[in-house]
């Protein structure tokens, strides 16, 4: 089954190198790359059932011809189709060859996403299909359309039909009811019925589960001895005797836990997860006091200079107190600053270094690096957060991370580590009330951003585009600043900030306001993360049904930052999924929620290192699988001697070699 792409009938040259580029290089890898869903053409809707947001196949009659206008760069074709119940729009976007294809009359099975456009109900570039039953979906690969991929796959499968050989124990599969290889490999594919499609993914979730969480055993076993940090007994509670607010007793039981793993003999690795405004930072702080009680230098690695100089500036005010010294390493310096940057940390000047990637790279070399701390874990790779804790002798390594993470996803994507949850917020930390708000209601919104003003207040307006596009029904954020600025609050400084500024432009406007210069600042997602403005009491998110849950709950956070009662307004029809946005502040049920709605891949954004694909996607709706191959996987490492245990160890073992190799496993 190793064998090339060029053996499949349908890739040439070309398509050999776009499958390459995608990570794909033979017929197994093709097999093994799964569908992210299906389309099910097995009970199409009535249109007269069909509501904005609905998803769904119809089946109709072209009601008239198909009619095209011209928008900037974009050809819009128009088609009104009917199915005895209904007669409703339908529009493509750049699609000119539809013309010859839509005779009046013609009979049409679509597949697509309705939307509400100028008041209608409107299907949004439906695919035209001609299949039946449940379709396979798969990411698009760029230079490959939907349908070759689709052929390519069905073609490497007629070549393996049979060929899989079935790895694990035969014992172990009937236990657990596990279907056979070749069937799982067919049906999660092309699924003879919904039932075999289950059988298969629930096949293939099992063992990628079970042998990745045997892995992940293997690697917390093997853990090395590493720096044993011995502080003052009473150095955790002098650091916080020492901060301008009282810790939570979430922040006390986090850094206890902090604080024992300092004192052993096995390199420290822990997750500390906590929801936006939780004070996380604040236990990594005191988790480098304590370092540096111990005599040992420390480092924290942020993913942007943004979060890095923020870091930075809080550290200045919470730890130089101390008698701490601490450095900002980011690639921005110049080359004088970061030979200086080089000398004081070797020399062990900086007691701790903050930076971004620049604190792995070749030159720098640490005095005596204790405990390296990394913030917002997933945007690292283990890799990265490998390579830092390689600049030293085996050092403790503390992992941040502001996203919630469902606790049963945590074991898996990060079941190295050790988890602490921050569940609880400081007492300066105001609810924010969330209040989903209608079109009809936008006048009476804007006359409460009024009012808040006149109190000193500032206000965010957060929009999911940067300029007007007639392929996305949404509201850009340039229009959006020109609407405000020359007619809804003309009596209000306004400032404009989005990705595609230069950064200096956009670092100046973020500052402006961050320093009251402005009252209200349109912006795209750019502010998700690292903008602290606790004057800014409220949050106006527009076209807040185009944005997953957590993200929602994300830019929330961005307000209720200081003292005053402050309030998030999600601009959009009420649906079930922004209501339960406004019924909860718990970070972790909403990213459940958003987990089961979108999938685990959403939720992260970018693919971990290692992590999973079927399996991952299938902890989104059954968290019995995971408990089952969690426990089957502490069985097997408890039974070394057991046969069938020593074949899904090897088993794990060679599936995970890369990653075991990362971090040191043989």
């Amino acid at each position: 089954m190793d064998y090339p792409l060029s053996g499949i009938r349908g890739i040439g040259p070309a398509r050999q190198k776009a499958f390459e580029a995608a990570g794909i290089r033979t017929v197994r890898e093709l097999v093994m790359f799964l569908p992210r869903e299906y389309r099910d053409l097995s009970a199409p809707v009535p249109l007269s059932a069909l509501r904005p947001g609905d998803t769904a196949a119809v089946r109709v009659r072209a009601a008239g011809e198909l009619s095209e206008r011209r928008a900037r760069r974009l050809l819009i074709s128009k088609l009104y189709v009917t199915d005895g119940t209904d007669t409703l729009p339908v529009v493509w976007y750049n699609q000119p060859w539809l013309k010859n294809q839509m005779a009046p009359g013609r009979e049409l099975l679509l597949y697509g996403k309705a939307e509400l456009k100028q008041g209608y109900v409107t299907l949004v570039s439906p695919v035209i299909e001609s299949g039946e039953g449940l379709i396979p979906v798969y990411r698009s690969i760029q230079g490959i359309p939907a349908k070759a991929l689709r052929q390519c796959v069905e073609a490497a499968l007629r070549l393996c039909e049979g060929q899989w050989p079935d790895e694990l124990p035969e014992s172990l599969r009937r236990r657990y009811g596990l279907c056979e290889r070749n069937f799982a490999m067919r049906n999660a594919h092309f699924p003879d019925s919904h039932e075999a499609l289950a059988a298969a993914r629930r096949r293939i979730a099992f063992e990628e589960l079970l042998l990745y969480q045997v892995a992940l055993s293997l690697l917390r076993n093997t853990a090395r001895e590493g720096v044993r940090i011995a502080f003052p007994p009473d150095a955790p509670e002098a650091f916080w005797a020492a901060l301008p607010f009282a810790p939570t007793a979430a922040q006390r039981r986090v850094l206890a836990e902090v604080a024992a793993d300092l004192m052993s003999d096995r390199a420290m690795a822990r997750m500390v997860q906590g929801d936006v405004g939780s004070g996380k930072t604040a236990v990594a702080f005191a988790a480098i006091a304590l370092a540096h009680a111990g005599g040992w230098q420390s480092a924290l690695m942020a993913p942007t200079e943004v979060l890095a100089r923020q870091h930075y500036e809080s550290a200045v005010k919470l730890l130089e107190p101390l008698g701490m010294k601490a450095g900002l390493l980011v690639g921005s310096l110049t080359p004088k600053q970061h030979r200086l940057a080089h000398e004081a940390v070797a020399s062990g000047a900086w007691d701790v270094v903050i930076g971004t990637h620049a604190l792995i790279t070749e030159g720098v070399a640490y005095r005596n690096l204790g405990l390296v701390v990394t913030d917002e874990q997933h945007r690292f790779g283990v890799r990265q957060r490998t390579m830092l804790s390689e600049k030293g002798d085996a050092p403790n390594v503390l992992v941040m991370s502001a996203t919630p993470i469902p606790r049963t996803l945590s074991l898996i994507l990060y079941g190295d580590l050790d988890i602490s949850i921050v569940d609880e917020l400081p007492p300066g930390r105001t609810p924010v009330q969330t209040r989903i708000v209608p079109e009809s209601k936008r006048e009476a919104m804007y006359g409460f951003l009024r009012d808040e003003v006149r109190r000193g207040r500032q206000v965010y307006v957060v929009c999911p585009l940067v300029e007007e596009s007639e392929a996305v029904d949404a509201l850009p954020a340039e229009a959006v600043y020109e609407e405000l600025r020359t007619k809804r609050l003309t009596d209000l400084e306004i400032e404009l900030v989005h990705g595609r500024m230069k950064p200096a432009d956009k670092d100046a406007a973020l500052e402006r306001f961050r320093r009251g210069e402005a009252d209200v600042l349109v912006s795209t997602t750019v502010i998700e993360v690292g903008v602290n403005v606790p004057n800014a009491t409220v949050m106006v998110i527009e076209n807040a049904e185009r944005f997953g849950l957590a993200q929602l709950h994300q830019l929330r956070g961005r307000v209720g930052r200081g003292a005053h009662e402050s309030w998030c307004f999600l601009m959009a029809e009420p649906n079930p999924r922004l209501r339960f946005l406004a019924s909860t502040a718990d970070g972790f049920k909403i990213a459940q929620k958003d987990m089961e709605l979108r999938g685990p891949g959403e939720l992260f954004g970018t693919r971990q290192s290692g992590a999973l694909s079927a399996g991952m996607n299938a902890l989104a709706s059954d968290a019995e699988l995971l408990k089952l191959t969690h426990d089957e996987a502490r069985d097997i490492l408890a039974r070394p001697d057991d046969p069938e245990a020593q074949a899904v160890v090897a088993l794990a073992r060679a599936r995970f070699a890369e990653r075991m190799e990362e971090v040191g496993v043989n």
